[in-house]
């Protein structure tokens, strides 16, 4: 079961305390802190509950084997897997008529190029859009992307298959998990949460994305921000 505020009783509360101070703190301050820091620990632990599941997901469909345009030429998915089992595929709304990078997604791969290095020690990476690939290529030489692995999915259906392109032909962002099991590559997850109703923007990859956590912890929250492709 994951963790909730409800769940928590006062036992739990009392363990969740500690006997740290800051200069200046008002009886008040420190009522609310505590308060919050049982509901950042329930938060934590719901977390740790929601990977637990994923990981414990059975395996999607098997995938075809999609032939993108590269760098160097054409790219099955298959060739995807070299020092991994599990590929991490992000499609990136630049697509169709788009003349220039969806804002959002540049932010986001601004703040993976960051990590890269990290996340490649596990599972590789590598960043679809639908353009041709001479088009993406340019605009990532342009935004000094260089660290990323680029795909062109203009001539096959993996956009529209894995729903990172509507049947109108407007671009979603999307992404996609794969795993190799047995020589056989198979779906793993998506970031479907983008699909589910709610009230609020879907935020399906807020975990994945440093911007919206870090402004979560400032008075003012992320507010109505959206990046911008300069500043």
């Amino acid at each position: 079961m994951i963790a909730t505020n409800a769940g928590l009783n006062a036992d739990t509360n009392k363990k969740s305390h500690h006997d740290i101070r800051f200069p200046g703190e008002s009886p008040e301050y420190r009522i609310k802190r505590n308060a919050l820091l049982t509901a950042e620990i329930a938060l934590r632990a719901g977390i740790e509950d929601v990977a637990r599941l994923r990981r414990a997901l059975p395996l999607g469909g098997v995938v075809k084997n999609y032939k993108f345009d590269g760098a160097d030429g054409p790219v099955q998915i298959a060739d995807l897997f070299t020092q991994h089992e599990t590929v991490i595929v992000y499609s990136f709304m630049f697509g169709g008529q788009q003349v220039s990078p969806c804002p959002m997604c540049s932010a986001f791969l601004d703040s993976v190029i960051g990590q890269l290095k990290h996340i490649q020690q596990r599972a590789a990476f590598v960043v679809v859009a639908r353009n041709p690939i001479d088009q993406v290529l340019a605009m990532a030489q342009a935004r000094e992307w260089s660290e990323f692995t680029w795909l062109s999915a203009a001539q096959n259906t993996y956009a529209v298959d894995y729903h990172s392109e509507t049947a109108d032909g407007a671009q979603m962002p999307m992404c996609n998990v794969f795993t190799r099991r047995a020589g056989e590559i198979r779906h793993f997850w998506n970031s479907e949460m983008f699909f589910a109703p709610s009230e609020t923007h879907p935020r399906h990859i807020d975990l994945l994305w440093p911007l919206w956590n870090m402004l979560d912890i400032t008075p003012e929250g992320r507010g109505e921000f959206t990046p911008k492709l300069n500043y």
